[in-house]
């Protein structure tokens, strides 16, 4: 029962009985909205809509209009990026062309491996990424959830392994909410109605995830060893040891620094990729004019015919090494939020791009003269005045290199814990200014501790290419998948541009995959180590998740016994907030906590604090109230985006939610009730809840429950932690759920 006239939007809720999706119908027009409550009584006899005015008015206030930045803000941003997004990428000459094993190669082997680099750059790296990638972002965020938010957003998700939807019609009205055609294509009634392609994209999204952070290990890894190594050319006394050794020190350093946010450490690691970026493109630019002007030649990619026919097999294996001077690129899109899309379009298109091709053409020219280096190619090429200026540069791009993955790291993880899918870390926001830079104790010491152990485990062998390459071409295959089906569903692309897109880069990408299997092995196994770890932690608190809700659904209270038990129980001045998840229903924590303390508060709001797959809720949307059938009973939605600070600290929270619920009293006598309760104080109830599995459940799920869940339940941060309720107020009840 929905309609819309004189500019009022009319709203049925079925508080006891939802409808077959679950939805609840809500719309905003002329700065209003009006609520039905649909309450079964046994009295009545029938169901009975009773209209009252809902939201507040917060809800007449404008709509912000997107942030517009000016030439000079994108410029600005455009500057600080190079120090957080393009270390990664940039930094790539140090190792591509000493990680490949070709001995004395000719003329022709030094002009196929950097027509691959440039074309690789220049596929992946340009058309795939910056013309392409970055324009998939949800309203200014990016990375792989960022394309599954998208896809939410657009996509009734379900199934045994996907955190249940709360979506409401009137999410279409939110400011950071994906505006689709409105026309269902049959890629989307199809991806509506088959759950298992929706597990299998779930799945997918969250291997991405763990790719992107066994990556955020590997860079530092690799980026700093290489940096540091290159001392070795110059002196023979200096063992792999003490490179190690100098090597863990400056990672430390670099991990510790993190605290102070993305910020500070953008204007401090800029400068240094500026320099970096000027004087590898300078001494690219001299290495071509002595050595060999004509090494641009190789743009053309007939080399790599030629390269391939030379070498066969062993040149397909060499790939793997080839494959290393696009890592960083998924950065780009990663560190989305960090900055804008212009932004980072804009620095790689004028800078970053043209200033790799010009170092790794020096390099081949270096190389064509000079073919036995090429196991220490990059600081071989330097020229012998400006080696030393040349070591510290590179040793401080490659702690920048550092940034790009350790931040993307930060992002992901805040993203996945939002909608549910990862188990509650400490999150910081650094920045007052740009909303999405965050810090992470827990992920950063993860990360520090992990690259630390695999740069002493593998002293800088080539083990630790292989494992970086197999996580980099990993990460790239994943994007590709999703970004096809946000072209194909919310995009509405032409099918046979959506199968070129899936040609062309599936198929680049494939072929440098088959090439690091067989390193699986010789250090590949390392990402797919890291990813089984967190995938497990992230598929059993996404099943345990999912299990509690379906518990809640089935055994949540309707109307009529909800009434009955108020009517039963002794009533007590002030304000009980019920925190719960279930927007439909009361929880069937109330009827335990009402069996234990037989009263109840003359004020109870049941409070849902709803996380949106949207970037960020406007704080006129972020509350919506509304009645339900007893006196002084109402229900409260509290919204966030993933990208939303979660507070109820202060007492002005309080008085905010009373205010809205004053705003939809019928008369006095009920303000001066809210007021009273007001006054009395508040405390917020928060369930406990300890799933176990039943003795006719499967080993499986009695592992999986009783014990990975509810290991991550007690030694990660509770929900009162990151709601950032005031500890004096709040009463946690105990429930066991047998599931």
């Amino acid at each position: 029962m929905k309609e819309a006239r004189g500019g009022e939007a009319i709203v049925d809720i079925d508080d006891g009985n939802p409808n077959e999706d679950g939805e609840q119908e809500a719309a905003r027009e002329g700065g209003k909205a009006v609520v039905y409550i649909e309450s079964r009584s046994p009295k009545k006899g029938g169901e009975q809509a009773r209209r009252i005015l809902s939201f507040g008015n917060t809800y007449k206030i404008p709509k912000r209009q997107r942030t517009n930045f000016t030439w000079m803000q994108t410029l600005l941003l455009s500057y600080q990026s190079l120090g957080v997004v393009y270390g990664d990428i940039g930094t790539s000459p140090l190792y591509v062309f000493s990680s490949i094993t070709l001995r004395n190669p000719a003329e022709e082997d030094i002009l196929g491996i950097l027509s691959l680099i440039f074309w690789t750059l220049t596929m992946l790296g340009l058309i795939k990424y910056v013309v392409t990638v970055l324009h998939a972002d949800d309203h200014g965020e990016g990375g792989t959830f960022a394309l599954y938010s998208l896809l939410r957003q657009n996509i009734h998700f379900k199934g045994k392994m996907i955190m249940p939807s709360t979506r409401l019609d009137s999410d279409i009205n939110l400011r950071y909410h994906s505006k689709g055609s409105g026309l269902q294509s049959k890629a989307q009634k199809f991806l509506e109605k088959n759950s298992i392609a929706q597990i299998v994209i779930t799945v997918i999204v969250l291997l991405g995830t763990c790719m992107v952070i066994g990556d955020g290990a590997l860079t530092p890894a690799i980026s700093v060893l290489s940096a540091v190594q290159g001392i070795q050319s110059r002196s023979s006394k200096i063992t792999q040891d003490i490179v190690v050794i100098l090597s863990v020190v400056i990672l430390l350093i670099l991990f510790l620094f993190q605290r102070y946010g993305t910020s500070k450490v953008s204007f401090s690691f800029s400068p240094m990729m500026l320099l970096w970026f000027g004087f590898t493109a300078s001494i690219g630019v001299y290495n071509i004019i002595k050595f060999y002007p004509s090494v641009l030649k190789a743009l053309s990619p007939h080399y790599i015919y030629y390269y391939f026919a030379r070498n066969h097999t062993k040149g397909w294996e060499l790939l793997g090494s080839i494959a290393l001077c696009i890592t960083g690129a998924e950065a780009m899109f990663a560190d989305l939020g960090h900055f804008n899309k212009n932004a980072i379009q804009l620095a790689f298109s004028t800078l970053v791009y043209p200033a790799l091709i010009l170092a790794y053409a020096g390099e081949a020219a270096f190389l064509i003269k000079n073919p036995e280096k090429i196991s220490t190619a990059f600081y071989s090429s330097v020229p012998e005045p400006i080696f030393w200026p040349m070591f510290v540069v590179a040793t401080l791009a490659a702690i920048v290199a550092s940034q790009a993955l350790i931040s993307a790291s930060f992002s992901i993880i805040r993203q996945s814990m939002a909608l549910g899918y990862f188990p509650r870390v400490t999150m910081r926001h650094t920045s007052d200014k740009y909303e999405g830079q965050v810090y992470s104790p827990e992920v950063n010491y993860f990360l520090m501790i992990a690259c630390i152990l695999l740069t002493v485990g593998f002293k800088g062998g080539a083990e630790i290419g292989n494992a970086f390459g197999v996580a980099v071409i990993w990460v790239m295959l994943i994007t590709t998948f999703l970004m096809a089906v946000v072209m194909l569903v919310i995009w509405e692309t032409n099918v046979f541009l959506v199968l070129l897109f899936l040609m062309v880069f599936i198929g680049i990408e494939g072929v440098y995959m088959t090439s690091l299997l067989h390193k699986v092995s010789q250090g590949g196994w390392v990402p797919f180590a890291i990813s089984a770890f967190f995938l497990v932690i992230t598929l059993s608190w996404t099943y345990g998740r999912s299990k509690k809700s379906e518990y809640e659904a089935v055994k949540k209270m309707d109307s009529v016994e909800f009434n009955q038990l108020v009517a039963c129980s002794t009533r007590v001045s002030g304000i009980c907030f019920f925190c719960t998840d279930l927007i439909h229903g009361i929880p069937p924590i109330v009827r335990h906590y009402v069996q234990h303390v037989s009263s109840l508060r003359k004020v109870m709001v049941f409070v849902t604090v709803r996380i949106l797959p949207v970037r960020s809720v406007l704080p006129e949307e972020r509350f919506l109230v509304a009645k339900l059938g007893s006196e002084g009973v109402y229900r409260c939605l509290v919204q966030y985006g993933y990208m939303d600070k979660h507070s109820m600290e202060g007492e002005e929270y309080i008085a905010s939610v009373v205010s809205s619920l004053k705003e939809i009293a019928e008369d006095a006598q009920e303000s001066e009730m809210l007021d009273s309760a007001l006054n009395s104080g508040a405390m917020f109830v928060l369930g406990r809840i300890i799933l176990q599995a039943s003795q006719s459940s499967g080993w499986w799920r009695h592992f999986v429950i009783n014990n990975l869940y509810r290991f991550l339940q007690k030694n990660f941060r509770s929900t009162v932690a990151t709601l950032r309720i005031p500890p004096r107020k709040i009463l946690q009840v105990g429930m066991v759920y047998e599931i």
